[in-house]
């Protein structure tokens, strides 16, 4: 791909591969701690790759048509840093002489946002997989709906390494599949075949036969020697070539190579120690003392191979300039889908109609999800883990990926059985930045999914995770699907905004939070059972959603009790502050759409919803232990204190009390003690 190269004698090149290495052991004695083998072994396929067939500009890592670099082996991050660094990123040599330390670009895992280069947060074995997966599925959806063929954005490639521990993990199964089925011929994973896992040879764990797996996943599947470089030229080539399958590099390396550790299963973590140090950096041909060291003609070759991605880069643009100019309507709509522009209409657009409307908030969501949709068509991309009938996710305006002549033009994805893939898939999606991805299945198996809504909020990425049957109100199937410990499990992972909406106008306006004003992942929290209609007695807009919290009902006067609730029982909270009224006692209600959007409103806001001198019950059909900092320590907490049971939902309602007679007589209980 790049240009002519015959200025990097063998002798350089292995120079570069040990200052690789150099830097690694260096990093790792200086942290005391680290991964050392990984990228020791790497270093000849993981330069080859950036150096002869990876396209990026160090000077803009978010140039729009660069390849894509997934380390899913994240605890090699010094083979990550130390190409960065000799690639003229701006990362310095400072920088990795505080690998591992407080504050510095160089974390002991790659870290998406932290470090220029960097394109995903890695560490969770095999969530890297997936994130490629995903990468590669929004890079040919891209191609289709905008480029014209081998012109236009989309024509790039996702490479990715992974490792026995990435290729262990159940993960990995599910993503390569999707992969597979789908023909991703735009993904090249490298597979570091170091037979080494930290307890021994692969052999005691992992004597699968990894190429007949991926076969028959319908990968392309090549064997080659980490230490050919002509071999692995060879291979890269024909991963590219293969356009129909996604492709996988057995490649063949020595962990830990150069060391005495080598082939060693203690190779995968370090430091190595002074003297074992020592005798590896001259083994290496690094001068006796120099530490972090980079000599003067691997700096001159690197800033060479800068020059010339640089180059290959202006290249791309003028074609890309040139497709602009032949296909005006398609760049415009590229622009406004990469801008995430909508109409100065769209929140009324979205949340118009809903008002009265009695049904299953899973229901709602189906309607605003047509609505955000229809008002930037180009921009969405989803689909569920083979429930979308029950998670109301289908894209009603499109087809399916797979489907007709263009197997990429659809905006619906079929995950299948697979919500560990999925999670990650969707993230990638996400990281590729040019679409808003959606993913849902029932709340019960957010279990699954827990490592990549963890990373979607790490990374502060605009995933969207739809989850459905989210109460005992799923009803026969019984408490194995029945989620109760899930909300607060969910509400407790930092960075994500969590909405449980009560009605259609709150689910609506859900979606239009994600689509105009989320800066991070969002989850929704939906019901299986048809819901009545929150009857807004306080004054109201929309746009109150948005604070997490509202008045719904106020009495004349100073409330005795204050009821907030979450998504179906708040109509239920209303029904049991009308029995309380009846008897005299004056009852607030307050809908708590989303606790995350109301913790940030601040105290003040808190306080005038429910002040700290009345008292307050929560009430939710789950533990809602979450909202014990609503309703203090003094406050009651109405919710399940257990698992639920197999029966209909209007019995289970009447056995667990959330009924309004039993939340009426709670209340009263508890005003009275």
């Amino acid at each position: 791909m790049s240009s002519d190269l015959s200025e990097l004698s063998p002798d350089l090149r292995a120079k570069i591969e040990n200052t690789i290495r150099g830097l690694t052991v260096d990093a790792v004695e200086a942290a005391g701690i680290g991964h050392l083998g990984a990228p020791m072994g790497l270093a000849r396929p993981a330069f080859q790759l950036w150096d002869r067939h990876l396209r990026f500009d160090p000077d803009d890592p978010a140039w729009r048509l660069r390849d894509r670099f997934v380390l899913s082996a994240g605890h090699a991050s010094m083979l990550l840093y130390s190409l960065l660094h000799l690639f003229g990123y701006e990362l310095s040599l400072d920088a990795i002489k505080n690998f591992r330390k407080l504050g510095s670009p160089t974390p002991g895992h790659p870290e998406y946002g932290e470090t220029p280069g960097v394109e995903v947060t890695t560490g969770p074995l095999g969530q890297g997989v997936g994130n490629a997966v995903g990468m590669a599925i929004a890079a040919r959806a891209t191609r289709s709906r905008f480029a014209a063929g081998n012109d236009g954005p989309g024509n790039h490639f996702i490479y990715a390494i992974a490792g026995d521990g990435d290729l262990m993990e159940g993960i990995s199964y599910e993503a390569s599949s999707v992969a597979g089925h789908l023909g991703l011929g735009n993904l090249v994973v490298l597979y570091d075949d170091n037979q080494v896992t930290i307890d021994g040879g692969t052999d005691i764990s992992f004597t699968e036969d990894v190429a007949a797996r991926f076969e028959a996943q319908n990968w392309h599947v090549q064997r080659v020697d980490g230490a050919d470089v002509e071999g692995l030229d060879a291979a890269l080539e024909a991963a590219r070539a293969e356009t129909g399958r996604p492709s996988l590099l057995i490649t063949r390396t020595r962990i830990g190579h150069g060391s005495g550790w080598e082939g060693l299963p203690k190779a995968h973590g370090g430091p190595l120690g002074k003297e074992e140090a020592a005798s590896t950096k001259a083994n290496l041909g690094i001068p006796e003392g120099e530490d972090f060291w980079v000599a003067d003609d691997v700096r001159s070759y690197m800033a060479t191979r800068k020059a010339a991605k640089q180059a290959e880069r202006k290249e791309r643009d003028e074609a890309l300039s040139a497709w602009r100019q032949a296909n005006a309507t398609a760049a415009a709509a590229w622009e406004q889908t990469l801008s995430r522009k909508l109409p100065d209409s769209f929140v009324r657009d979205v949340a118009e109609g809903f008002e009265g409307k009695a049904a299953a908030t899973r229901a709602h969501s189906g309607e605003a999800i047509q609505r955000v949709v229809a008002a930037a068509p180009n921009l969405w991309i989803g689909g569920s883990a083979d429930l979308a009938g029950s998670n109301n996710t289908t894209i009603k305006s499109s087809d399916h990926l797979g489907d007709g002549e263009d197997p990429f033009s659809g905006s619906n994805i079929h995950f299948g059985v697979r919500e560990h893939a999925m999670g990650a898939i969707t993230n990638g999606i996400a990281l590729d930045g040019t679409l808003l991805p959606f993913s849902g299945t029932f709340m019960v198996f957010s279990d699954y999914m827990r490592p990549a809504l963890r990373l979607a909020a790490l990374m502060k990425i605009r995933s969207t995770f739809v989850f459905t049957h989210d109460s005992i109100f799923v009803g026969e199937d019984g408490p194995t699907h029945q989620p109760v410990e899930h909300l607060d499990a969910l509400r407790a992972i930092p960075g994500l905004t969590l909405f449980r909406p009560a009605d259609g106008v709150e689910a609506a306006m859900a979606w239009a939070y994600i689509a105009k004003q989320a800066d991070g992942p969002v989850a929704l929290s939906l019901s299986r059972h048809k819901v009545d209609a929150v009857k807004r007695e306080a004054a109201f807009t929309p746009e109150d959603v948005w604070k997490g919290g509202y008045l719904v009902r106020d009495p004349n006067g100073r409330p005795d009790v204050v009821l907030v609730a979450t998504g179906s029982e708040v109509s239920l909270a209303c029904e049991a502050a009308a029995l309380l009224g009846e008897g005299g006692t004056a009852v607030r209600v307050v809908s708590v759409p989303s606790l995350d959007l109301l913790r940030r409103q601040g105290a003040a806001y808190l306080d005038e919803l429910v002040p700290t001198d009345i008292p307050a019950v929560a009430v939710e059909a789950g533990m809602g232990e979450s909202l014990r900092g609503i309703v203090g320590r003094q406050g009651l907490v109405y919710g399940m204190k257990g698992f639920g049971a197999s029966a209909s939902a209007g019995a289970l309602a009447e056995h667990f009390g959330f009924v309004p007679d039993a939340l009426a007589a709670a209340v009263r209980a508890h005003l009275d003690g």
